[in-house]
């Protein structure tokens, strides 16, 4: 999602693998990346508090008519109704002929070769339209003014919203068998959608630390707590954070002690305000989503980042500079931010069996790999482990560190959609820091 120079690594080529080139990092997927955080900014700005609240209302925890929804955790999964006028497609359908399937994803988080494999493999047309944030895309599919049959990287904090609007129809599994067969077995029944009845998991990843081992000799991993790395005056002016209303503070927070990541507290959430703008003052620190290129070009030496981003990291590593001077932290304890994002199928698709069985191909081992090796997001797909990927070189062995294990979901920290009020907060949190920068 980002301005890719192309690929420079000297391993050679994979078959059937594209590699990233001037097309693919025009904008970074988790550049945009901010939970509609931007519509935020804009209702700030414009009307304060009470225009956020009103947008808030019918984007984060209420349905299609103002009820409440549900809020999915860990400890409180929840299982979304299937409607009776939204049911599953029949078993048994043969794909739609001559057909061209209609993909709504974000920019640059879908690897081109895999959508011409595909195409090829179903004798059918692929056309790939893109988004740049989730308020975005979730505006333009309440509209009802465009048709797509594939929604990619749905993010797990909205699957709620999207259920209970009817913008997306449930999964009929026996189109999906790679999900049963090869897909972690947590993605059979996630906590965010019970029975995977409208979701199948796209990727996942970790938010961390990243730095310039040539440049700094200590590492967070020697920390008691290694999210207060950045918080290091000696470093003034090489120190970024991502630019994203949950992650920042979210940092912010861990640094402080509290690993609620979802909490609600006004004075928890005035700790992590201090703490950012403590940030400010040590380090005149830069707010961005270029982790991904300004720690392999040396522009910063230390960054909050994300792991599928730093998994691409060597590929913007100037000429000659070894991928080891790149360095990758996530608690050893998973302690820390994880997440993943989710593909579903939309209400009214045109092409509905296609759409299932793309879902299924894409959690098909050989086909995610190719998909990996282009956006460095990593699919919870057995068989993509840290040995295949290095072996394969798609990771170099210097950021193994990226790569996420089962264990790390099941214990790693979610950052998970907030009540109305408790979301507002967050947004002012981060409007209050960002634009007093």
């Amino acid at each position: 999602m980002h301005p890719k120079e192309g690929w420079r690594g000297g391993r050679p080529p994979i078959p059937g693998v594209s590699r990233p080139g001037d097309d693919r990092r025009a904008l970074s997927r988790r550049s945009f990346f901010q939970r509609g955080a931007g519509a935020g900014a804009a209702l700030l700005a414009a009307g304060g508090a009470g225009s956020l609240l009103e947008a808030c209302s019918g984007a984060l925890a209420t349905g299609p008519v103002g009820k409440p929804l549900p809020l999915p955790r860990p400890n409180n999964p929840v299982t979304w109704p299937i409607y009776a006028d939204n049911k599953p497609i029949k078993s048994g359908l043969l794909p739609e002929r001559n057909a061209t399937l209609k993909i709504y994803n974000w920019v640059a988080y879908v690897n081109p070769q895999t959508l011409k494999n595909f195409g090829k493999k179903y004798n059918c047309q692929v056309e790939l339209t893109t988004f740049n944030t989730m308020t975005e895309a979730l505006a333009k599919l309440s509209s009802g003014k465009v048709n797509f049959d594939v929604f990619m990287g749905v993010t797990a904090d909205v699957v709620g919203k999207v259920v209970a609007e009817k913008l997306v129809q449930p999964i009929n599994h026996s189109y999906l068998p790679n999900v049963v067969s090869q897909n972690w077995r947590e993605y059979q029944n996630p906590f965010y959608d019970r029975h995977w009845q409208y979701t199948v998991p796209y990727t996942i990843y970790t938010t961390g630390i990243s730095w310039r081992k040539d440049h700094i000799s200590d590492s967070p991993a020697n920390w008691p707590n290694g999210y207060q790395f950045p918080w290091q005056s000696k470093y003034a002016g090489k120190v970024a954070i991502l630019d994203d209303y949950r992650e920042s503070p979210s940092l912010a927070l861990m640094k402080s002690g509290i690993y609620d990541l979802n909490t609600t507290s006004r004075s928890q959430l005035a700790i992590a305000e201090h703490a950012l703008q403590d940030l400010v003052k040590l380090t005149d620190v830069h707010i961005d989503n270029n982790d991904y290129s300004e720690i392999p070009s040396g522009q910063m030496w230390i960054h909050h980042a994300w792991s599928g981003d730093m998994a691409a990291a060597a590929q913007y590593l100037p000429k000659g500079v070894p991928a080891d001077v790149v360095g990758y932290w996530f608690p050893a304890d998973n302690r820390g931010p994880v997440a993943n994002d989710t593909n579903m199928i939309l209400n009214g698709a045109q092409n509905p069996v296609l759409a299932h069985l793309f879902l299924n191909y894409l959690e098909d081992l050989n086909n995610a790999l190719v998909n990996i090796s282009y956006n460095g997001y990593m699919q919870p797909v057995y068989g993509v482990t840290e040995n295949r990927l290095v072996h394969d070189g798609i990771l170099p062995k210097a950021l193994t560190s990226t790569v996420v294990h089962e264990s790390t979901l099941a214990t790693g920290l979610w950052e998970l959609q907030l009540p109305v009020e408790a979301d507002l907060a967050w947004q002012q949190i981060w409007q209050t820091v960002s634009l007093g920068i």
